[in-house]
């Protein structure tokens, strides 16, 4: 795979932003810990305070491992929902995937409340009861839309039953919202700000591991989203297997969205305004350039996110989708008023 010059600027450009985003939220915080402070802890040498060794290694680390993470999967299931509808607006949470993973932790927090403890035995595994039934909910959702795939041709009739299924699952949510408690639906509220920095270290090779996974599977589908750039029939003259390659999209689209869900909570607007950054960038809609492309955006715009969303000054943290629609909406609104000039879809 050759690239141009302008191109490889651009990997060099964003690998770099990232590297300085990275350290930046590694150093900036509630307690800034300078930057020759945190080459010693992480090189393990030995540190001034004790303090400081704490919350790099057990809270910033893990948070920056898992924005990055974040960020780059809710990019790329973002990217691979608008190829394979062909539409600028799908996000990862267009399929109701999301909406399934809210369902999961509604029905454990505001249906069994504060029974979390009891449900897992110790207070120490009540986080992980909440990320398993995040899981569970996305899979179930994610299940049904894939079953749905191989009956339904079109690819707009598939949207709209997705959406469809968003919209129940919605009204399941408000049901048990009607009924919870004041506190339990508080509870839930806050899950469904996000949050990057509930994922520790003992839980973020799991995380690790998921998004790896759906990343990688992400790159192998390369050839087959260009060939669907140019239209199904002309995708299977050229020997695409149209309903396996939906299939595989649409699991390493919920693989990918439900694992950032279940971790991490609902996050806004990243999965769709990135993929709209990453062409803006390169002027291309080919997924050799622009799905790398979008992986590295995402990480970066994820990054961004946890470095704003400390107010300068203060020991005050903003929640996470109160950070991310300054960032995507704006983008998004860019993106309908200039929509002929953006290489979309050919």
């Amino acid at each position: 795979m050759s690239f141009s010059n302008s191109k490889i600027r651009i990997y060099g450009l964003l690998v770099a932003l990232l590297s300085v985003l990275f350290v930046i939220s590694l150093v900036y915080g509630s307690v800034s810990i300078p930057v020759g402070e945190v080459w010693n802890i992480l090189t393990g040498q030995e540190t001034t305070k004790i303090a400081w060794q704490h919350i790099l290694l057990q809270s910033r680390l893990p948070q920056s491992c898992t924005a990055a993470l974040a960020g780059a999967s809710l990019a790329v299931s973002g990217l691979l929902l608008q190829t394979l509808f062909k539409n600028p607006l799908a996000g990862p949470s267009i399929l109701g995937i999301s909406d399934g993973a809210n369902l999961g932790v509604a029905a454990v927090m505001l249906y069994f409340g504060g029974s979390l403890n009891q449900l897992t035995g110790f207070t120490a595994n009540a986080y992980l009861t909440v990320v398993l039934a995040a899981f569970v909910g996305a899979s179930l959702v994610l299940a049904i839309i894939i079953y749905f795939s191989t009956k339904v041709k079109s690819n707009v009739i598939l949207l709209i039953i997705g959406i469809m299924v968003g919209y129940l699952v919605s009204s399941l949510i408000s049901i048990l919202n009607y009924y919870a408690s004041a506190d339990k639906v508080h509870a839930f509220v806050m899950w469904g700000l996000g949050n990057f920095s509930g994922v520790s270290r003992e839980q973020l090779p799991y995380f690790a591991f998921f998004t790896l996974s759906g990343l990688v599977l992400s790159l192998l589908l390369i050839k087959p989203l260009n060939a669907l750039l140019l239209g199904e029939m002309y995708a299977a003259n050229l020997g695409v297997k149209i309903k396996r390659t939906r299939f595989l999209v649409l699991f390493c689209t919920g693989l990918l969205a439900a694992s950032v869900t279940a971790f991490c909570g609902p996050v806004s607007f990243i999965g769709l305004a990135v993929p709209h950054i990453a062409r803006l960038m390169l002027g291309t809609s080919n997924h050799k350039s622009l799905l790398p492309v979008t992986l590295l955006a995402g990480a970066c715009v994820a990054l961004l996110c946890t470095v704003l969303m400390i107010v300068p000054g203060s020991n005050t943290i903003l929640p996470l989708n109160a950070v991310t629609p300054l960032l995507g909406a704006p983008v998004i609104i860019y993106v309908l008023l200039n929509r002929k000039s953006i290489q979309y879809f050919n």
